[in-house]
């Protein structure tokens, strides 16, 4: 049995739209999730695609997605929410705020709530069907849901059972 985690390469695209309004002067989105083939000796320094003084469209290659056993839940999650996601996680850069960068990508619906709770920044953009299949068939083979118990209410325990 091998100790390889399925995964995929990705690069993700971020705008920046300078002076959106009075009160900010930049503001940033995750446009895109892009399949990145993986190349030996590929640069994974971001790339401007675009820039016409009011929009810019950056490429951060080099994102590898990772599979785990123990994050099938979140998993399952992300695929019946009925919309299944990328969930991205990106910051502003802390010397030149005119930059954010991807830090993170994943497919798990609890992970990303992980990064919600520490106050972290986390877009979501929809997931390709092709993707979407390739989760679901891991999410099939590694991952059942536990059977949901009907608690009684302690009004009906006997008090030593109460707690």
């Amino acid at each position: 049995m091998s100790s390889e985690r399925p995964s995929i390469q990705v690069a993700v695209v971020i705008e920046r739209e300078a002076r959106p309004n009075h009160w900010e002067d930049w503001r940033f989105r995750v446009a895109e999730v892009l399949p990145q083939p993986l190349l030996p000796g590929a640069v994974n320094e971001p790339v401007l695609l675009h820039d016409d003084g009011k929009l810019a469209r950056f490429l951060h290659p080099g994102f590898t997605v990772e599979l785990f056993r123990d994050e099938g839940e979140g998993y399952y999650l992300n695929l019946s929410s009925g919309a299944p996601v990328w969930f991205v996680m990106w910051r502003i850069d802390d010397e030149d705020a005119s930059r954010a960068r991807p830090e993170l990508v994943t497919l798990s619906y609890n992970e990303a709530g992980r990064l919600l709770d520490a106050q972290e920044r986390v877009d979501n953009l929809p997931l390709p069907e092709d993707v979407r299949e390739w989760l679901a068939a891991y999410t099939e083979q590694n991952y059942r849901p536990e059977p949901k118990e009907r608690k009684r209410p302690a009004s009906f325990k006997r008090p030593e059972e109460r707690r």
